[in-house]
């Protein structure tokens, strides 16, 4: 799936299907090492991730990159 020509990964389908969603925010992602290579080929899980935010900064919390 292409997002304003930018190729998202990975979503949490269930969550939307699960739960009404009130506000939608995007955000990307700084990879490092040996995850960029897993994300590039699909190997992300946000079954049970959540994002926690602190501040200014949003932390995404409980997502399963495959190493």
């Amino acid at each position: 799936m292409t997002v304003k020509g930018v190729k998202v990964v990975a979503s949490n389908r269930k969550a939307r299907f699960e739960y009404f969603l009130l506000e939608h925010f995007e955000a990307g992602l700084s990879l490092q090492g040996t995850e960029i290579k897993s994300v590039r080929a699909g190997q992300v899980s946000l079954t049970e991730a959540y994002v926690q935010v602190d501040g200014r900064q949003a932390w995404l919390v409980e997502a399963h990159i495959a190493p």
